[in-house]
């Protein structure tokens, strides 16, 4: 794969991080219809300081993993799909807790989400962006779309001696921390719909791996667990 210029990587990554914060924030604080929505600007400035210090190091350390991360359209249809459903069901996730917010639903019906528990919820929800950040540090060829490259072998240390799927364990942590991150009871059933959107996803990568990857069937062998150490 050829490099794509620098200069224009660069403003590819700074575009896509200012879109994805913006609708983000819009997500949160029109469907909130309040600046007091203060867990929302916790989360927010959380994931943009997260998202810039993964920019800066992706562009200094590794910009082909960068530009394979920047990539957004797959091939198998399978995958197609799956990004029919991820999409729309993470907007209304997150813009279902700012209608919580809005109306109250979770502190008439079960109460407000104890401070404690946000806080705990929101460094819940770092960690699993961390443990993404890992696996991308760890794996060159992590690319958000499913295909097998020249040069690309089988990843078997750090977070991929545990589990065959590591990145979609970071991001379903990241998932369901979320919603009691922003203070609501419920969004954690919306929040919870991406969990088999996530295992749908990685049972159709994993048989495009044991197909096309070399290796990969002997590693998975060895690993035996795809998602949950010592579980499945």
């Amino acid at each position: 794969m050829q490099a794509a210029p620098a200069a224009s990587l660069k403003a590819r990554a700074l575009r896509r991080l200012v879109t994805t914060l913006a609708v983000l924030a819009f997500l949160l604080f029109a469907s909130a219809g309040s600046w007091r929505f203060w867990q929302a600007g916790l989360f927010l400035g959380l994931m943009a300081g997260l998202w810039s210090y993964f920019l800066i190091d992706l562009l200094e350390r590794s910009p082909q993993l960068l530009e394979r991360r920047l990539r957004h359209e797959e091939v198998d249809a399978a995958q197609k799909m799956f990004q029919r459903i991820f999409v729309p069901v993470t907007f209304a996730a997150f813009a279902w807790t700012g209608l919580d917010f809005r109306f109250g639903w979770s502190r008439r019906w079960l109460g407000p989400v104890p401070l404690a528990v946000v806080l705990a919820a929101q460094a819940l929800a770092v960690a699993g962006y961390w443990f993404v950040f890992w696996v991308m540090k760890t794996n060159a060829f992590a690319s958000s779309t499913i295909q097998v490259e020249a040069g690309q072998s089988v990843i078997q240390s750090g977070p991929y001696a545990l589990v065959r799927h590591p990145m979609y364990l970071g991001m379903i942590t990241m998932s369901l921390a979320s919603p009691l991150a922003l203070g609501s009871y419920m969004a954690l059933p919306v929040f919870a719909l991406l969990v088999p959107v996530f295992v749908y996803r990685l049972i159709h990568e994993e048989r495009t791996l044991r197909r096309e990857l070399e290796g990969y069937g002997e590693y998975c062998a060895r690993v035996t667990h795809r998602l949950i150490p010592q579980v499945w």
